[in-house]
């Protein structure tokens, strides 16, 4: 078939990014397309790595074959049709049966744009792949763990930190090649600005992850407080959990605060990168202190930010821009929400 951006990058990419279509709608043109393509391929291959159905070896073998497609090792043609009728979301079917096309828009990136994306994919295929790897044959019942710190943070780095190394050097590229910013020091927090946002959703989805075998809270520091995974899936040991998880509840605040120092970096005229980048910071800061009252072991009650509260953050960060000093305290409001 031939490529239509028109629809994987609009509908499609709509029906797949949940809440990021929004920040990717508001981004200058002359990057949108590049950060589009780089999501939908990393949708694709999350789609592949979470087909619970298909065995873990296929799965793998499938990202693989993805992942030399991707940088362009293998000319290979790929069909995921047989996984694509796993699914049970019709845009993920509609993914898998169109990542040939997905892939040919990948081909016709500019020689500085490519490499960018292949590089952000590759990472987070590896994290993808160490995943199932750590979690092959997890259960409720068998419940998988992490060991220590440094594989929590090299996780989220795979899966989150390295977007941001992405997005601040396709940006940098095409829209403030020239501004006198010290890039190891923006580098190093937008790094920190993706593992801050993945960090929010692990310590929000504990309860589901629990279920389905894993466990992101490394094992030396549940030991250290006297917990096992299965702990956790008992909603009233969380007295018990408290404080090891507020720790990680600072972690992700301090990441999303280096994050908002990223943000306040970016030259002030970049004002549609700048709310790209605010409005997941301050939805994950009011979701943070949601975490911080709400009983996190209770799988019948998902913490999440409704759409009025979204509505809300977009609203309040267009309205005050023009003030820096209002501006800048939409952080610290946030945090009390």
């Amino acid at each position: 078939m031939r490529a239509d951006p028109a629809h994987l990058l609009t509908d499609l990419l709509r029906q797949v990014s949940r809440s990021f279509y929004i920040t990717l709608r508001v981004l200058p043109r002359s990057v949108r397309t590049q950060i589009g393509l780089a999501y939908l391929l990393a949708r694709a291959t999350d789609t592949v790595a979470d087909t619970e159905i298909v065995p873990i070896k296929q799965r793998l073998d499938a990202l693989s074959r993805l992942r030399e497609r991707i940088l362009g090792s293998s000319a290979a043609p790929i069909d995921f049709g047989e996984l694509a009728r796993q699914q049970g979301s019709p845009a993920e079917q509609i993914l898998l049966l169109r990542v040939e096309e997905a892939l040919e828009l990948l081909s016709h990136c500019s020689e500085q744009d490519r490499p960018l994306i292949r590089e952000v994919l590759q990472t987070i295929i590896s994290g993808q792949e160490l995943d199932l790897m750590r979690f092959g044959g997890a259960s409720v019942e068998n419940i998988s763990i992490l060991g220590t710190d440094p594989e929590l943070d090299d996780y989220t780095y795979r899966v989150a930190g390295c977007v941001g190394e992405f997005w601040t050097k396709m940006c940098r590229t095409h829209l403030f090649p020239n501004a006198p910013l010290d890039d190891a020091g923006l580098l190093t927090e937008a790094v920190r600005f993706g593992k801050g946002l993945q960090l929010v959703n692990i310590l929000r989805d504990i309860p589901s992850d629990l279920r389905q075998g894993r466990c992101y809270i490394p094992r030396e520091r549940m030991a250290a407080a006297g917990l096992e995974p299965n702990d956790l899936l008992t909603p009233d040991n969380e007295p018990r959990f408290r404080p090891l998880y507020s720790t990680y509840l600072d972690l992700a605040l301090a990441h999303l605060s280096a994050g908002w120092d990223y943000t306040n970096r970016l030259p002030r005229s970049c004002i549609r990168v700048r709310l790209a980048c605010a409005w997941p910071i301050l939805i994950g800061i009011r979701t943070l202190a949601r975490l911080r009252t709400q009983n996190v072991l209770d799988p019948g009650r998902r913490i999440r930010i409704s759409r009025a509260e979204v509505r809300s953050v977009i609203f309040r960060t267009v309205a005050l821009y023009p003030w820096p000093r209002s501006w800048q305290r939409l952080f610290a409001r946030a945090a009390s929400a």
